[in-house]
């Protein structure tokens, strides 16, 4: 009986120390509530007294580095939540900034809430894209005098050629047009790393291959019925850019021209 007793009793002290811990956190003055402290960035004096996260007491901090540093009072998390970036919807693209002439056109979108408390950066507020409009203001058609060959996806066809049918073009009679045929020489990695969706047609380049370009009646000089950039002047090294991203770019040589485009979908370009 003897030993149970012991047993008992120490049992009832440990309990007892236990219960007086707990009394003494929370009665401890201090932390980021009583002090009424949330610090952006790192700022010493941005302290209280208090149980640490690390449960030691003394000093303790309500800044934003005290995550990192492990000096957090110990009720940072509860007064000072984190807060991630809020924005809001893009707006409308921009016209490209300059018509008639390979250009850029803009979104952009606002911080509706910023970061506080070690929250979430707020992403990238703007974003570009590459463009090529044939009408002038006036709604007139573009003179083109582009000798690098300007290309996008063949995708984009569809819409330009409902474009091409509009009022605003000086002829309503669509010629067919060709297809030039090009060995890629070169291109830069841009090409290959592009990743945003209305670009990834650029990591389809690659050198070596074969790939059919499009010329059509919305690209093509009035004059003459060709597209810049086809070759058909030179035996010789020519250059391209992808409308969409100005840093991929590179070189082919002229394989054949023919009537009308048969390489695979995604080897299939267009003049613009």
């Amino acid at each position: 009986m003897g030993i149970r007793s012991e047993r008992r009793r120490s049992v009832w002290m440990l309990l007892l120390l236990l219960l007086g811990l707990a009394t003494l956190i929370c009665s401890a003055e201090g932390g980021c509530r009583e002090a009424g402290k949330c610090c952006q960035g790192r700022d010493m004096n941005c302290t209280s007294q208090g149980w640490r996260m690390d449960r030691v007491y003394g000093t303790c901090f309500c800044d934003q580095t005290c995550r990192l540093t492990g000096d957090c009072c110990s009720d940072y998390s509860q007064a000072c939540p984190a807060r991630a970036c809020v924005v809001g919807e893009w707006s409308h693209w921009s016209g490209c900034a300059d018509p008639c002439t390979p250009a850029i056109r803009v979104r952009r979108r606002q911080v509706v809430q910023e970061p506080e408390n070690g929250g979430d950066p707020c992403p990238s507020l703007e974003e570009k894209a590459g463009c090529l409009e044939y009408l002038t203001s006036q709604g007139t058609e573009c003179a083109q005098s582009h000798v690098t060959a300007f290309i996008t996806t063949f995708e984009y066809n569809k819409s330009r050629r409902r474009r091409a049918l509009s009022p605003n073009w000086a002829s309503q009679k669509e010629d067919p047009g060709y297809c030039v045929e090009f060995q890629v020489k070169s291109l830069s990695q841009f090409c290959l790393i592009e990743s945003r969706p209305h670009a990834r047609w650029m990591q389809y380049l690659r050198e070596g291959y074969t790939v059919c370009v499009a010329c059509q009646h919305p690209a093509m000089n009035n004059r003459n019925h060709r597209c810049y950039g086809d070759g058909r002047k030179a035996n010789r090294l020519l250059h391209w850019k992808a409308v969409g991203n100005p840093q991929c770019q590179g070189t082919w040589k002229k394989v054949k021209e023919v009537e009308s485009c048969s390489c695979p979908l995604v080897h299939s370009f267009i003049f613009t």
